[in-house]
């Protein structure tokens, strides 16, 4: 069973039908227990990242996060999902993430911002396991632009060169929206499902 945790912040429901196609129980829960009992977790995220970071703490998802990653079963951050993964946002303000990889979510440096559509990526990530000539779809103004030390990392350009998706061990999150990426995000959300 792969859990998506509600938490208030999200595109709950398409996540939930493009993780389905993996074959695998999907639940949207806020439970802990439900969620803390799957075989693999989904974080999904849409907004602000400090608007993002503030409906998590206020259910204990911060805590529930933490601990999903302790279980060593494979967690998918999306979007914002993922930004929050990292130590720090400057969106609306200086707010601090959940830390499993250092790093600050800024704001691009580009012409127009959001930056909504197709990319192409450079990776060398075992999850983008046939993907690699293959676009992804993004809607995002803030990005993180440096990569942590102790990660691979998915890059791509707009305006400026940003991490379109990070990994290590059991954590992995994309920036852009698989389940907005048509054929491409499906496989990898496949692929990602493999480990459970």
């Amino acid at each position: 069973m792969i859990a998506i945790l509600d938490y208030g912040s999200g595109n709950l429901r398409s996540a939930q039908r493009a993780f389905e196609l993996t074959g695998h129980k999907v639940v949207i829960t806020s439970d802990s227990k439900t969620f803390l009992g799957a075989d693999a977790f989904v974080v999904p995220g849409v907004g602000a990242f400090g608007a993002c970071m503030k409906q998590l703490e206020d259910v204990g998802g911060a805590s529930l996060v933490k601990e999903a990653v302790a279980t060593t079963k494979p967690l998918f951050g999306i979007c914002v999902g993922m930004q929050i993964l990292f130590s720090q946002g400057e969106e609306k303000g200086s707010h601090s993430g959940i830390g499993f990889f250092q790093g600050s979510v800024a704001k691009l440096a580009a012409p127009v911002l959001p930056h909504i559509g197709w990319n192409t990526i450079d990776t060398n990530c075992a999850t983008f396991e046939g993907l690699k000539d293959q676009m992804f779809y993004f809607v995002h103004s803030y990005a993180v632009k440096t990569a942590p030390a102790d990660a691979q990392i998915t890059w791509t350009t707009y305006g400026e060169r940003f991490v379109a998706a990070v990994e290590r061990n059991n954590i992995f999150g994309t920036q852009f929206h698989p389940e907005k990426s048509g054929d491409a995000g499906a496989k990898l959300i496949s692929n990602w499902a493999a480990r459970i």
